[in-house]
C-alpha cells in the first residue's frame, strides 16, 4: 500500500513540478560546535537499548517534535517514555544538552501498522515529547513552526542517519515539489533515522520548520521525501497534550508560529528494524 501511495503522490507531483531539479546527495555533516551553530535545538531521539534513533527537534523548552512512528515498537504498541533520550545537537559523542523523556504523544489519528503507513497516516505522522526538565540554554532555541509552504520553495533538513549517527547532516538547499493531502513532498535527500526530521525554510531572516520527514522513497532515481503538513495537524496534536494535562507547572505549551517572539531566546525503515 505504501509503495503504490508513494508512487502515486511521485507521479502527481512530479507532473506539475517540471521546473524542480534533484539536488543529488549534498549533505554537510556537522561535526564541530561552529557548524552546529544556529542549528542546537536538532538532536538524536535515542530509543531503547539496540541502537535505534530517530530524529527530534525543540519546540519549546520542554517540548520535542518528532515523527509519530518513532515512538511505536514493532508490534505497534506505543513505547514507554524512559526507553527514550534526547541528546540536543550531539556530536562524536558530545551534545549541548541531554534529556530524559516522561510523556509521549503522538497525534491522535494516526494508527501503527505492520507494514508502510497509508496516506492519512503520513500527513499525521508527528509525536511530540515532554523533557524530563527544560533546556534553557543560550545555545539551543527551539525553532517556530511556519505556515504551509508552497510549491518550488527552497527547503533544507538537518538530520541523523543509519550511516551517520554520530552527528547531524544538514541538507542546505532541497526544494518542495508540491502538497498532496496533507503531505509535503520534497526532494531532499534521508535516509533512514532520519525519521521526525524537520525540514526548514527561512521566512523573512528567520528559520522555522514547514514539515517533519515521514517517509521517503529510496528505490526512486532522485531523493524523494515525504512528511507531514503542520499546522493544522500540529494543533490538533498540541489540543490533544494540552487535554492530558499541563505540560509543565502552571501552563501548557502552546504552538508558536514563525514571527511571534521565542520566550526562551522517515519513514524508511520500521523503528527496530
Amino acid at each position: 500500500m505504501l509503495r503504490c501511495f508513494l508512487t502515486s503522490l511521485f507521479l502527481l507531483v512530479g507532473a506539475t513540478s517540471t521546473s524542480a531539479q534533484s539536488v543529488g546527495s549534498d549533505l554537510i555533516s556537522l561535526e564541530d560546535r561552529y557548524a552546529t551553530e544556529g542549528w542546537e535545538a536538532v538532536g538524536r531521539l535515542d530509543i531503547g537499548t539496540f541502537g535505534q534513533f530517530c530524529t527530534a527537534t525543540l519546540i519549546r523548552d520542554q517540548l520535542l517534535l518528532t515523527a509519530a512512528h518513532c515512538v511505536y515498537n514493532e508490534a505497534g504498541d506505543l513505547r514507554a517514555s524512559n526507553t527514550m533520550t534526547f541528546r540536543a545537537a550531539l556530536r562524536n559523542g558530545r551534545a549541548e544538552a541531554t534529556r530524559d523523556i516522561i510523556r509521549v504523544v503522538p497525534h491522535p489519528n494516526f494508527v501503527p501498522e505492520d507494514e508502510g503507513i497509508s496516506r492519512k497516516n503520513i500527513a499525521t505522522d508527528i509525536a511530540v515529547l515532554e523533557l524530563a526538565q527544560a533546556i534553557r540554554l543560550s545555545s539551543v532555541q527551539p525553532f517556530p513552526i511556519s505556515s504551509r509552504p508552497r510549491r518550488g520553495d527552497e527547503v533544507a533538513i538537518v538530520s541523523y542517519g543509519m550511516n551517520r549517527p554520530e552527528a547531524p547532516s544538514l541538507q542546505k538547499s532541497c526544494n518542495i515539489l508540491g502538497r498532496v493531502e496533507g503531505t509535503v513532498v520534497t526532494n531532499c535527500d534521508t535516509e533512514p533515522g532520519s525519521s521526525g526530521s524537520p525540514v526548514f525554510k527561512v521566512e523573512n531572516g528567520r528559520t522555522a520548520i514547514v514539515s517533519v520527514v515521514s517517509a521517503g522513497a529510496p528505490d526512486n532515481p532522485t531523493p524523494i521525501t515525504y512528511g507531514t503538513s503542520l499546522q493544522e495537524p500540529l494543533r490538533v496534536l498540541l489540543a490533544e497534550f494540552a487535554a492530558r494535562g499541563p505540560a509543565r507547572p502552571g501552563g501548557t505549551q502552546r504552538l508558536m508560529l514563525s514571527g511571534e517572539r521565542n520566550d526562551t531566546g522517515a519513514r524508511f525503515v520500521k523503528v527496530g528494524e
